[in-house]
């Protein structure tokens, strides 16, 4: 699925914040500071402790699932799965059908089946069913369409606290688009470019997908209001932003991905580990 400029709909988050997360927003001249898990409190940490690693992360671009995503065989392997869980939630007034379909298409050709978790509420979010099938996965791949429905769904919800603890205990989570804004805190919200509050799964990174697209002034506000040493990672389409087992992080795919730091390009060194 493509590209998240959608309204609020119904039930959606309601108007953007100039919030950095859930901690204190970075200071200049601060390094990155670590990842943070979130233990019992899904979408932020809480005190949380620092852990040496998790499963890989990839955060995409967007135009998931097509020719040129070569790094999602990587992603595949890493994880030992013999198949892949999409969660189409973002996609849920986009015929998140399709989007399975096209994910099983993909994978298919890689050699694995998908199965596709239409977790499209937040009540379905809510569903201890649906949190073991994601408690249970080695690789959950979120999908593109609206950051916002996406954030509404997932945000405080039992199918979130299962994807965190299946990622600090190893599996491998992806998300594309509208997937990759919402995984991290704080989150670009779309309507303007200002920030709120994003999931957390990473902390003091905001990311800006389709970078290839061509700026739009929303870009550019997004720049101008980012709290001093907060980066900011533009990916472009079929390309992953990848955060490693061991919190370092690399590009993959089509084109480089390109940090952003009080306003100036950075290297993936300012990322947080």
């Amino acid at each position: 699925m493509s590209d998240q400029q959608h309204a609020d709909p119904p039930g959606g988050i309601g108007a953007p914040r100039a919030a950095t997360g859930t901690g204190s927003a970075p200071r200049a001249g601060d390094a990155p500071g670590p990842v943070t898990w979130a233990d019992g409190a899904p979408g932020g940490a809480t005190g949380g402790e620092t852990r040496p690693s998790a499963g890989l992360l990839a955060l995409v671009g967007g135009a998931e699932w097509q020719v040129g995503a070569d790094y999602d065989a990587e992603l595949l392997e890493r994880s030992g799965a013999n198949e892949v869980l999409v969660l189409p939630t973002a996609a849920a007034y986009e015929h998140p059908d399709r989007a399975v379909a096209t994910a099983q298409s993909w994978f298919s050709s890689l050699g694995t089946s998908v199965r596709g978790l239409m977790v499209l509420r937040h009540a379905q979010a809510n569903d201890e069913a649906n949190a073991a099938v994601v408690r249970e996965a080695r690789f959950i791949y979120l999908s593109g369409g609206s950051p916002l429905h996406l954030l509404s769904v997932l945000k405080g919800s039992l199918v979130f606290e299962a994807l965190a603890k299946a990622w600090r205990q190893g599996a491998v989570v992806a998300g594309s688009s509208a997937g990759a804004m919402v995984l991290v805190d704080p989150m670009v919200d779309p309507r303007g470019g200002a920030f709120t509050v994003g999931l957390g799964l990473v902390e003091q990174l905001a990311v800006v997908p389709h970078h290839d697209s061509g700026a739009s002034h929303h870009f550019w506000r997004t720049l101008e209001l980012a709290p001093a040493g907060l980066p900011i990672a533009g990916i472009p389409e079929r390309t992953a932003l990848i955060r490693d087992t061991d919190g370092s992080w690399r590009s993959a795919g089509e084109r480089p991905v390109v940090i952003y730091l009080d306003g100036v390009e950075a290297g993936l060194e300012a990322l947080p580990r």
